[in-house]
């Protein structure tokens, strides 16, 4: 009997020996299961950013084992800044933490902007949805219509904090291309900057090309305003009549440091998150990420919208944002110098 009891005993060792060897060599596929993954947005809903995290969150969710809930959390702040630091700072780094933030984090961190608070290449970048062209508009009543009118006239321009692309690009066209931009701050997020011009409290405002083709049909439809600058490295096909930032600038150096600005329409609207990340979520993440870009529901979606679906995937991401980083030193310093950082 002793020799049976023994055998037994070693027997139920191995057997639940085995059984928490295979529960852990699978603990990325049971991880997300009976949890919710939060999208950081970093800006107020009404814009892009909001509109490209909750569309992602609608479908993503079931392309992740165990599927997860997914859920957005707007946190509006510094141009999205507040929620690029949480996210490295702060956020839990297990994978149910992304976000989705402006595309100049890296370049902000380049140009030394006391707002960052993170290292852009270590965050983990899990894909891109779509690049992005932000664009300047006026109000149909503002005595500017063009952006050359900019030069001559002095024009008040909603700011939505000192890392959004809203404040940004006014004070770089101040010093490098002789506008007159007065910036006025404290706006959460283009929609309220667009509620302030419409207003009349400012004459200007800033958001992404698609926000207007999605949300502000009536204002293209009956010309209530006019497109006068875009962030693309080129004029949109549906945008000829306003001219790209890469289209100004006196100098080679000028030139190079609005080509600089232009490259982050590449990095657009991307979805990132903590650095650390295990790397077999990492995994899990991307390949939702790429499912998701080509599922019928979210295409369809998309195509109701009309937005743009340009995916590239985290690892082309991470070169890009890696290149933004290693700006060469004459650019950087031009640029520094254009917002007063030197």
């Amino acid at each position: 009997m002793g020799r049976k009891t023994s055998f037994a005993h070693a027997l139920c060792v191995m057997v639940f020996a085995f059984a928490a060897t295979a529960a852990g060599a699978q603990p990325a596929d049971n991880f997300f299961a009976g949890k919710t993954i939060s999208i950081y947005c970093g800006y107020n809903p009404g814009g892009s950013y909001d509109l490209y995290s909750r569309m992602i969150a609608r479908h993503i969710g079931k392309h992740i084992p165990g599927n997860p809930g997914v859920t957005v959390q707007n946190m509006p702040g510094a141009g999205s800044l507040k929620a690029a630091n949480f996210l490295y700072n702060a956020a839990p780094k297990d994978g149910t933490a992304l976000g989705v933030i402006v595309e100049t984090h890296p370049l902000e961190q380049a140009l030394k902007n006391n707002a960052v608070h993170y290292d852009a290449a270590k965050y983990t970048y899990v894909g891109r949805v779509a690049s992005s062209n932000n664009v300047f508009l006026v109000w149909h009543t503002a005595p500017v219509q063009t952006f050359d009118d900019v030069r001559k006239h002095e024009v008040t321009i909603a700011g939505t904090g000192p890392g959004s692309i809203a404040e940004l690009i006014p004070l770089l066209t101040n010093a490098l291309a002789g506008t007159k931009w007065k910036v006025i701050t404290g706006y959460p997020a283009s929609n309220e900057a667009m509620v302030a011009m419409e207003r009349g409290e400012v004459q200007a405002s800033s958001t992404s090309w698609t926000a207007i083709k999605v949300g502000k049909k009536d204002w293209l439809r009956d010309k209530k305003i006019r497109i006068i600058l875009q962030t693309a490295p080129e004029r949109a096909h549906d945008l000829k009549d306003a001219p790209s930032i890469t289209e100004l600038g006196n100098t080679p150096e000028d030139k190079q440091v609005f080509d600089l600005y232009a490259s982050g329409s590449a990095i657009g609207r991307s979805l990132m998150g903590p650095p650390d990340i295990p790397p077999e979520r990492v995994k899990i993440l991307r390949d939702a990420f790429q499912a998701t870009m080509k599922d019928p529901e979210f295409v369809a979606e998309a195509q109701k919208l009309e937005v743009d679906v340009e995916p590239i995937t985290g690892e082309a991401l991470s070169e890009l944002v890696k290149k933004t980083l290693s700006l060469p030193d004459a650019v950087r310093q031009r640029a520094e110098a254009a917002f007063g950082r030197k």
